[in-house]
């Protein structure tokens, strides 16, 4: 019996809303707003970037605003967190990692005004209904610095698994840096909801 195949290409086309938030596009009038976590040394320790100036902010911003297909590997969407009030105080990461395993890789930022508030679980979640209802996905996984705590926390309250710990993998901010590997499969995201 053959595995069902993803149901894509799948089109960022309209917002998404949660309780609370509302997932969209960027746009370049959210500049500042993505520049307060970009440019935060707090936020960005984690992030394989450093600190990013406002111009650099303005041309990631235009890139992710055009990123809107899921359809082959390498595909990612980059949608902004909004609250109600219009702020945008995060962005989800999603990207196709394997067509033929039916996997992506999920990830986030967050202003740190904004943290310890479940805002990136709201967000988090709506993207994993996303990826394995929409999508038709079978695994989605998230890799992070096993350092950062919030994220961990994050991943298990999600219900994914942590699968691995990789040591000194990477060249990370000037020494070697491990990578934590936590993943969900769409059965066990169904169990949950």
């Amino acid at each position: 019996m053959s595995e069902p195949a993803p149901s894509l290409p799948w089109e960022f086309s309209a917002p998404i809303a949660t309780p609370r938030l509302r997932l969209r596009l960027m746009t370049a009038d959210d500049t500042d707003d993505v520049l307060a976590w970009m440019s935060d040394p707090e936020v960005t320790r984690y992030q394989l970037y450093e600190p990013r100036d406002r111009a650099d902010v303005a041309r990631r911003v235009l890139e992710y605003s055009e990123a809107t297909t899921i359809a082959a590997v390498g595909d990612y969407v980059q949608p902004a967190i909004e609250l109600p009030d219009g702020r945008v105080v995060g962005a989800i990461y999603f990207t196709l990692t394997s067509l033929d395993d039916s996997a992506a890789e999920i990830g986030w930022a967050l202003n740190g005004e904004f943290h310890g508030q479940g805002y990136a679980f709201e967000a988090a979640s709506a993207m994993l209904d996303l990826a394995f209802g929409a999508m038709g996905l079978h695994r989605v996984c998230a890799e992070l610095d096993p350092r950062n705590d919030a994220s961990v926390a994050l991943c298990l309250r999600l219900g994914m698994r942590h699968e691995a710990h990789l040591v000194e993998n990477l060249w990370f901010k000037g020494a070697w840096g491990d990578t934590g590997c936590y993943a969900i499969l769409a059965r066990e995201w169904r169990e949950r909801r």
